[in-house]
């Protein structure tokens, strides 16, 4: 595999750095805690395997070229992205007797993968800027599709674990809202990048 060092290192520059899932993972562990956002983690990795098929089967590419779809896509994906931040911002503080409401859900977070702009921009530059197995193209893109998953289901871990080591801060109300907000804003931010 020729460039395989190289697909690895920005594979995971790409798929570690801060945007709409890492966040939003990030968010779920500190307010519920890593085990709890195991389902959630899953539904965001289970996603991303399909940005990941729909990007190396050129379907992006396809559906992009029809008039209208881009600009619908984005101000469906940006009203999701605006609701989840809401959600984030307005989450009540926790306490050691509350129960911690109602945890993001498996499906949650494969939509959210599959409307995350980041993401098929990430899968585009990696799909389209390495290539591995050279004159087989399938071969490529299955290569290419398993390390990546494998990546990103420990990436989404890493920040799952980082979010759960802030829950102690979430017991604070006051420190519970700024970190909310916080990490609300970051989501906003991020999307509004992506979309750049």
């Amino acid at each position: 595999m020729e460039g395989f060092v190289g697909f690895v290192l920005a594979a995971i520059a790409l798929a570690g750095s801060p945007g709409p899932a890492n966040l939003s993972l990030a968010a779920t562990g500190a307010a519920f805690g890593a085990r709890e956002g195991l389902v959630y983690a899953a539904g965001i990795t289970v996603g991303m395997a399909g940005v990941i098929a729909i990007t190396a089967s050129g379907m992006v590419g396809i559906l992009m070229a029809v008039p209208g779809v881009a600009p619908a896509v984005t101000v469906a994906a940006g009203g999701y992205f605006l609701y989840l931040a809401w959600r984030i911002a307005t989450a009540p503080p926790l306490s050691a007797t509350d129960a911690r409401g109602e945890r993001p859900s498996f499906v949650a977070g494969a939509l959210l993968s599959l409307v995350n702009p980041k993401g098929y921009a990430a899968m585009a530059a990696l799909f389209s800027g390495f290539v591995l197995l050279r004159e087989r193209v399938t071969a490529d893109a299955l290569a290419k599709a398993a390390v990546l998953l494998a990546i990103i289901a420990a990436v989404n871990l890493v920040w799952l674990v980082t979010g759960a080591a802030l829950t102690r801060f979430f017991h604070e109300p006051r420190t519970n809202r700024l970190i909310n907000v916080a990490f609300a804003v970051l989501l906003i931010v991020s999307v509004a990048f992506a979309l750049r």
